[in-house]
């Protein structure tokens, strides 16, 4: 039998569809789903793991020996070697937490800890318990094994860590790798009947990242946490690729805050083509405007000036006419970097973009998303592609344009690697096939592969300079020529400005000119899109990882907004750390960590030795911290207030809070003054953000809230405000107390100590019958009754749209509609994975 290894479920299903000489046959190994099926009479077996299956974690304590030295104690009393440095104190210790008799408690978070913990072994333990017990009593009977995760690093050091486990059970069978960039039966096939070797040294530079993240972020967030453990969002999270990230943004408002705006004076004149020698209304068809020939004017008497010698004049000489054609080249195939910083320019974010690329790629619509490679290999049959995605209407007509043209040429960018091909698209899709996000990014993907194929794009520039009694003006226009490959990739694409046909020395009416006060602004801030370029540049992370980091910013709340904010917390944490142990926010030292990392992947550096210099070069950071925790929990403790403040309570006048319960986690706003003050209001569920304009109607303050999936919206925090009242609406009859022979109506309403909006039975106390309602919309009663269950009808009119619901979640309805929207989910899947196979 031949185990093959996936680092998905959803993999494990599609090699074994493309691979089978049948239908595979789904079974199951203890919980874990696997698929058994033949390949020239031989059984074979596919697992999907769900990623990691083991993660690594420091020994929960440390013990030293004069014999024996420094010794990490597992769990479970297995003793692992450990290296800690001489300048760190030895037992015998008193017993006073978290040091014990001859040795170090590691596991409860305390600041004297932090130096040891730098050190501490780091253990593999069972993330996903069932599934290595499924592994493992598959490998025991298994002849040969095919490890099939992704071919990157986290996949190699996934794959590793599965056939560690293998090994425990099976110490002899053959090992092979399977190596694929897409869902295809092509590619699967040729992937199968090419198997290599593991990559033992790519494992180890995936294996020496984890390690490292692990004790930086370990580390640092404990610090960050213990200086100040109180108030709004309890954890401080750092990291070593992180802190730099966050720095980044820091760094940016700054300059702006720092920037001194200045003011300067901006000439428009008022032309049109089609008159000559006398004003016109300015509103004709060949109306347009021109800037002054000096295009801010820094001195407002300059200004002036100008302003007062055209001041009066009817008509304007065109100077000079100037046409350019200029060539705009095609663009270089999508790499992971490029392809998050294009979604981020139609609203999809990094994370977002990454989530739906995977979905994508599992799918059998695009080739693997996690790539550096911006050239398209020679084994790539480019044609193949093209015909393939021209069944799609949108592409067919350019598809055959392009085959019809002769040989497929692509661009090429400037880095060329030889594990993954760039992204591309696998197979034809419509907006039939996918949901609305999917299709949008898969159309990004498609239109950029055929744009990849396409020749450049002409501008036509047109430059008129005109004369005012003396004064210079100059107009632009720019227009597409030749479409290019702007025929099929429109994204980015200006407006066409045209100008009328002007003749030079003819002469055109001139219909005025304003003078506009303006000031310099200051740099922009980052988008995602460009957030995620800007980590690349300066070696900040890798392909994989910079969509989450980023996410996590917004997490932890160190940043909000896009284009990027950061919070005063995130400020803080930036300016503290870089005060006082400024290596970590510094992009130098995580760059070259990094390229330790693809040391390792060559052959060139081990892991251990990677991993001891950055302990070393922590235990130095912290070592500079830990004398300045004081001043750090201070820096700390305002911006936590000034993130967390929402105005003046109305019973004390101390700061009201946005708060967080320490039971539930839920948002809520209290007093600082509490416990001498009570006052509290709560929240809605979503993102909170304090508003600086107070509540038009009571004048208490107000906040901005943003639920899931729904648009931003501003409210007064006091819940008794007559702006939170909602009327109540009779909505039916009770189906409750109607089978007690009792005529009760159910009442829509909004609890005003929770916020939170139901449908409740006038006999609650009797009946208990009370169905839950979504937070915003009006409510709009029927007549009618749920066929299921019996509850009214009603319907919710929102920014979307009216739509009709079943109040009550327990509706037996509710539980077919469910299995519909499985039904024809799956029926997408299959769809997806014909198409692939066609392919």
């Amino acid at each position: 039998m031949k185990l093959v290894v996936t680092e998905k479920n959803d993999a494990a299903v599609k090699i074994a569809d493309l691979l089978g000489a049948s239908k595979p046959k789904a079974d199951k190994v203890f919980n874990t789903p696997v698929y058994r099926f033949e390949v020239e009479g031989e059984e074979w077996v596919t697992i999907g793991l769900r990623g990691h299956i083991l993660e690594p974690d420091f020994t929960p304590s440390l013990t030293y020996k004069k014999r024996g030295g420094w010794e990490g104690v597992t769990a479970e009393g297995e003793m692992l070697p450990a290296v800690v440095p001489d300048s760190l104190a030895k037992p015998p210790f008193k017993k006073k937490k978290p040091f014990t008799a001859d040795g170090v408690e590691l596991k409860g978070w305390k600041m004297e800890a932090l130096p040891y913990l730098i050190y501490a072994p780091i253990e593999k333990l069972p993330k996903e318990k069932d599934i290595i017990r499924s592994l493992k009593n598959l490998a025991k009977k298994a002849d040969s094994i095919v490890i099939a995760t992704d071919f990157d690093r986290e996949g190699e050091l996934i794959g590793s860590d599965a056939l560690s486990c293998c090994r425990e059970v099976n110490a002899t069978a053959p090992v092979s790798r399977a190596r694929y960039s897409a869902f295809t039966k092509p590619e699967i096939t040729h992937a199968f009947a090419n198997l290599v070797p593991m990559d033992d040294d790519l494992a180890a530079a995936g294996g020496s990242r984890r390690d490292i993240d692990l004790i930086w972020g370990a580390v640092l967030t404990r610090y960050l946490t213990l200086v100040k453990f109180a108030g709004y969002g309890n954890v401080r999270s750092s990291g070593r690729v992180q802190t730099p990230t966050l720095a980044i943004i820091v760094e940016r408002e700054r300059e702006r805050m720092a920037f001194l705006p200045e003011d300067y004076w901006v000439i428009r004149g008022a032309f049109d083509g089609a008159a000559a020698a006398a004003p016109t209304p300015g509103d004709g068809p060949e109306a347009f405007e021109a800037p002054h020939a000096t295009a801010r004017f820094k001195v407002e008497a300059e200004a002036k000036a100008a302003m007062a010698r055209v001041e009066g004049a009817a008509s304007a000489r065109v100077a000079s006419v100037e046409k350019k054609r200029r060539k705009v080249p095609a663009p270089v195939p999508f790499n992971t970097t490029s392809l998050m910083a294009a979604a981020s320019a139609e609203g999809i974010s990094p994370a977002r973009c990454m989530r739906i690329a995977e979905s994508l790629y599992m799918d059998g619509y695009i080739s693997y998303p996690r790539v550096d490679n911006t050239v398209y290999p020679d084994s790539l049959d480019l044609a193949e592609v093209v015909n393939a995605i021209a069944a799609n209407p949108a592409y067919g007509p350019y598809c055959k344009q392009l085959l019809s043209a002769g040989p497929l040429k692509a661009t090429r960018g400037k880095t060329e690697t030889t594990d993954h091909p760039p992204i591309y698209p696998t197979a034809a899709a419509t907006p039939d096939d996918l949901s609305a996000a999917d299709y949008k990014l898969y159309n990004l993907i498609a239109r950029r592969f055929l744009a990849t194929l396409s020749g450049p794009a002409t501008v036509e520039g047109t430059k008129v300079t005109l004369d005012v009694v003396g004064e210079p003006f100059v107009a632009k226009g720019d227009v597409l020529a030749e479409p290019g490959f702007r025929a099929i990739y429109p994204y980015g694409l200006k407006k066409d400005e045209q100008l009328p046909a002007l003749s030079e020395g003819s002469t055109i009416a001139f219909n005025g000119a304003t003078c506009t006060k303006k000031q310099t602004e200051p740099p922009s801030r980052y988008s995602q899109g460009k957030l995620v370029q800007e980590m690349e540049k300066l070696g900040l992370g890798t392909k994989s990882t910079r969509a989450s980091i980023i996410e996590r910013l917004y997490q932890v709340k160190y940043v909000q907004n896009d284009p990027i904010e950061p919070s005063q917390l995130g400020i803080a944490v930036i300016d503290a750390l870089d005060k006082f142990a400024p290596h970590i926010t510094h992009a130098e030292m995580t760059a070259e960590l990094e390229r330790s990392m693809d040391r390792i992947a060559e052959g060139e550096q081990t892991k251990a030795e990677v991993v001891e210099t950055s302990r070393n070069l922590l235990a130095q950071e912290l070592a500079n911290l830990m004398p300045h925790s004081e001043e750090v929990a201070d820096a700390l403790s305002d911006a936590v207030a000034a993130d967390a403040y929402v105005g003046p309570c109305p019973k004390c006048g101390k700061d009201l809070q946005l708060k967080a319960s320490h039971k539930t986690k839920s948002m809520f706003i209290g007093c600082a003054g509490w416990p001498d003050c009570d006052v509290t209001y709560p929240l809605p569920k979503g993102k909170i953000e304090a508003v600086p304009e107070k509540c038009p109607t009571c004048g208490m303050p107000q906040v901005k809230v943003t639920a899931f999936r729904s648009k931003p919206r501003v409210q007064c925090i006091d819940p008794a405000c007559a702006s939170n009242q909602e009327p109540e609406v009779v909505v039916g009859k009770c189906p409750v107390c109607a089978e007690r022979g009792l005529d009760k109506n159910l009442i829509a309403r909004r609890n005003p100590r929770t916020l939170k909006r139901s449908i409740t039975c006038e006999n609650f106390d009797e009946c208990a019958t009370r169905y839950p309602l979504p937070q915003y919309g009006d409510i709009v009663p029927t007549e009618e009754v749920c066929e299921h269950c019996g509850a009214p009808m009603v319907v919710i009119k929102t920014a979307r749209g009216p739509w009709k619901l079943c109040p009550n979640f327990d509706c037996p309805g509710k539980e077919e509609e469910e299995k519909a929207k499985a039904e024809k989910k799956s029926g997408r899947s299959k769809g997806g994975r014909k198409a692939a196979s066609k392919k």
